[in-house]
């Protein structure tokens, strides 16, 4: 619940009468929240993601309503994301960067065996399935990928048919991973039409 705050400080410096849009995002949020509640207890770790997801969508849905263009509301979202992602200090900012050094090591490989067994399965109809990389020659020699071949984030924009923002959130890859200290080099999305969503990475120098 902490990622609220940060829709707050934004939208409270970029549009007139922000208590009034805060509060009818929260009543959207709630009309929204019985699609992703399962996200809670899954099994699958990447469906957690799928609050926030529907945080954005209502914050999308209340935004248009008061007339924002697409372009508005893509800066305001991207806004709100880089408040939310950036480090806090400067433990954290080392925090972030921590999972790229370990990927070469023995306890990275250990904790990417791990994550595989479950993000590889479809744990909900509305959630995510993911396909980790470890193979040098698939992953750029990095040794690390993933291709999201069901997205939970995408199915939840269709449900209500706002899927023209969906890839807005697709945008926010790039910006953690340029925070992990990775470069992310990705052919394609599920939610601009392709059948899954690869993500390579590249250390940054």
């Amino acid at each position: 619940m902490g990622y609220r705050k940060y829709f707050r400080e934004i939208l409270n410096t970029r549009l007139p009468q922000p208590q009034t849009l805060t509060s009818e995002i929260e009543k959207q949020f709630q009309l929204l929240y019985p699609a992703v509640e399962f996200s809670k207890t899954s099994r699958n770790p990447m469906d957690r993601r799928l609050e926030i997801a529907a945080y954005f969508l209502a914050t999308i849905i209340e935004l248009e309503k008061r007339g924002e263009s697409y372009d508005s509301i893509r800066n305001i979202l991207l806004e709100i994301a880089q408040a939310y992602v950036r480090p806090k200090n400067t433990l954290h900012r080392t925090f972030k960067k921590l999972p790229a050094y370990l990927i070469t090591t023995r306890l990275g490989k250990f904790l990417i065996r791990q994550m595989e067994k479950r993000v590889g399965q479809n744990a909900h109809p509305n959630g995510f399935s993911v396909k980790v990389l470890t193979d040098p020659e698939e992953t750029l020699g990095f040794g690390y990928g993933i291709d999201i071949v069901e997205c939970g984030i995408c199915k939840l924009f269709a449900r209500f048919r706002m899927e023209k923002y969906t890839s807005l959130l697709c945008e926010v890859d790039y910006i953690t991973s340029s925070l992990a200290g990775l470069t992310l080099k990705r052919s394609g999305t599920i939610a601009l039409g392709a059948s899954k969503c690869d993500f390579r990475f590249q250390r940054n120098n």
